[in-house]
């Protein structure tokens, strides 16, 4: 089938996919490890044989041309959300491609099963604001509270329990809060490409304040096809 939205150069879209049946697609740390690695190695033109580099550091493999730009990722146990830049043409597509390919592979021999792993092709959103941009670093980078307080965006947090989520984002290990939190630039950090986006953020303090502050006005933008 052929989708709907058409990827455009220099724009800005964010990219989510989940299990089929919703099934969990992460069910251990190798896994997240697994798929983290990919969404470095898939983004460029060469083809990655992962058992000859796997044990590489990321910034010594040569994977050829970048395919997109990623400004943030976050991996949920049943799904995962990126914010993406198509920077070359097709780019986004061929990148997606490869990583589902990629890891839905290593799942099945891995796990011992057959079939498809996600529930259907990656959903794309055009973020055609700069205000739904800028949204967009806190919605990825919030996911991981469902974990601990499903419901909390139906609930009015105190003190006591934004001070309890965000050490849970900075101990979160499985999306790019803590490049941006942090603003230590270590093997992770290989993944993103922040020069290609808006730089809305002029220090860790900057972002740390954002997330705390969407916390506490929680979810102004609705309707925007955002995933469950």
């Amino acid at each position: 089938m052929e989708r709907k939205l058409k990827f455009s150069i220099g724009e800005f879209y964010h990219i989510y996919s989940r299990g089929v049946d919703k099934r969990n697609i992460f069910t251990n740390q190798d896994d997240y490890i697994r798929f983290t690695k990919l969404l470095f190695l898939c983004n460029g033109t060469e083809p990655i044989v992962f058992r000859l580099i796997q044990n590489q550091p990321l910034d010594k493999i040569e994977r050829g041309k970048k395919l997109a730009s990623v400004g943030a990722y976050c991996l949920m146990p049943n799904h995962f959300h990126l914010l993406v830049r198509e920077t070359t043409e097709g780019g986004i597509t061929k990148y997606l491609g490869k990583l589902l390919t990629s890891y839905s592979m290593y799942f099945n021999k891995k796990h011992e099963r057959v079939g498809t792993l996600f529930s259907s092709r990656f959903h794309a959103v055009h973020a055609d604001s700069d205000e739904y941009l800028r949204y967009l670093f806190s919605y990825i980078h919030l996911n991981p509270v469902k974990i601990i307080k499903p419901n909390w965006r139906e609930q009015n947090l105190a003190d006591l329990d934004r001070s309890l989520i965000m050490k849970h984002l900075s101990a979160y290990p499985y999306s790019s809060y803590q490049d941006y939190a942090s603003g230590n630039q270590n093997n992770r950090g290989q993944i993103l490409n922040r020069e290609d986006f808006p730089e809305y953020f002029q220090s860790v303090h900057d972002f740390s304040d954002f997330i705390n502050d969407w916390l506490a006005y929680n979810d102004p933008i609705q309707g925007r096809g955002l995933y469950p």
